[in-house]
């Protein structure tokens, strides 16, 4: 059928897999990602660009992240239903003290050692409800400066561990450094970012902050057993998460099991409640997950990951250093062409066929994390953000979230690639 449009498969195929793609980051008709990403899928499957078989396939290979996901969710929704967030946020708005800037700093360092500890997903579904509920709780105006956090620290925190960010282990996969040589790596780099990324937001959110008042005087709500069970789930998660990375397994059925585990006691507590769990999920996620699957699959069978293992080796093979710096900014901002996972996904499995320096995989690593500062669908932890942000009310546009990103992804992707490269 796409030779009736004159069009070579392959090239209809990335035709295809362009338009999909940037439906998903401008979504026409305000349809939902889910839509524009299952319609490339399948639209590539009704022409025969692609073999049902394979299709499915693809969507298969993200079994660990559709168990990390729904672990994360049910994980987030049984917390935010059972008050944990309201308990946590009056207690950040009472330790920030009447200033805007401290609770903006408070965010931003709990931000940080959540995306550390449970990854950048988890910081966009477990934080973002909380921080929320803070600025509720102290009569904030405008709540977005504070919800902008949590987007951006979700991405520029999530290379300091393994585990910060699922992303890092697609790209290294089995040649996953021990994680002291990690630490040795990355160690600077994160923290240049986490700096560089948290002056930029305070720089460009400061006329807001100057502007706002927070109330002081916050009732303290109760924290019953259901509560004080969640959290544990949630500690519990991240425990399990570094135990698993440290382990060599996959992080996806760890965090599955735990988010059901504790979503099952809360509603033994309880004694009901499953279905206003259920229903409140987000599970539309799932379906852009997949279709951004099946999207890599079928750029993957055109051939792109051989030319693109083939070019990277024979960049590394005549100047390493040149070969990082380009890697890890070409990755950074392409990353929000296509999205980080499905970025991360060919990057990674170029960088295995090419068997580059450990400078240029962590170079192209930090670019797949912090690139996506860039745009609201730059990674799949922004979108969960974005779609965290619309249950309470708020929006933000594509063009408005590229606005500020133009400001502070770029510095800290600067300061990071050259602590790597450098230093």
């Amino acid at each position: 059928m796409a030779a009736a449009w004159g069009l070579p498969l392959n090239l209809t195929t990335w035709i295809i897999a362009a338009v999909a793609t940037l439906g998903v980051i401008l979504r026409p008709f305000s349809w939902p990602e889910a839509i524009w990403a299952m319609l490339g899928a399948a639209l590539l499957v009704v022409l025969g660009l692609m073999p049902w078989q394979v299709a499915l396939e693809g969507v298969a290979k993200g079994t660990d992240v559709y168990l990390f996901l729904v672990g994360m969710m049910l994980l987030s929704e049984i917390a935010r239903k059972e008050g944990l967030f309201d308990w946590l946020a009056a207690h950040a708005v009472r330790a920030a003290k009447g200033s805007a800037t401290r609770l903006f700093l408070l965010v931003y360092v709990v931000g940080t050692v959540v995306t550390v500890f449970l990854s950048n997903d988890a910081c966009a579904v477990v934080l973002t409800p909380a921080v929320f509920a803070a600025t509720k709780a102290a009569g904030v105006r405008q709540p977005l400066p504070y919800l902008f956090v949590c987007a951006f620290i979700a991405n520029a925190a999530s290379f300091v561990l393994p585990i910060s960010n699922p992303a890092n282990l697609v790209v290294f996969a089995d040649h996953m450094p021990p994680l002291g040589r990690w630490l040795a790596t990355f160690t600077l780099p994160s923290v240049l970012a986490i700096v560089a990324t948290y002056v930029a937001l305070r720089l460009t959110q400061n006329r807001s902050l100057k502007g706002e008042t927070v109330a002081t005087d916050v009732a303290t709500p109760g924290l019953g057993l259901s509560g004080k069970v969640a959290g544990a789930g949630i500690v519990a998660t991240g425990a399990a998460l570094i135990g698993a990375s440290a382990a060599g397994i996959e992080l996806g059925l760890p965090t599955f099991a735990a988010g059901l585990a504790t979503t099952l006691v809360v509603l033994l507590i309880n004694r009901g409640g499953l279905v206003e769990v259920v229903k409140d999920v987000s599970w539309s996620v799932l379906p852009l997950v997949a279709g951004l699957f099946v999207l890599v699959e079928a750029l993957e069978k055109t051939g792109v990951l051989g030319m693109l293992a083939d070019l990277l080796k024979r960049a590394a093979q005549g100047d390493p250093a040149a070969t990082a710096w380009a890697g890890g900014a070409i990755v950074a901002f392409g990353s929000n062409l296509v999205n980080n996972l499905p970025a991360g996904l060919l990057a990674g499995a170029a960088v295995q066929a090419a068997h580059v320096p450990e400078t240029i995989a962590g170079a192209i690593l930090i670019g797949v994390d912090l690139g996506p500062n860039l745009s609201v669908t730059g990674s799949l932890a922004t979108i969960l953000w974005l779609t965290a942000i619309r249950r309470e009310g708020e929006d933000v546009s594509a063009w408005a979230f590229l606005k500020l990103g133009l400001l502070v992804m770029p510095p800290a992707l600067v300061l990071a690639l050259a602590a790597l490269i450098l230093v």
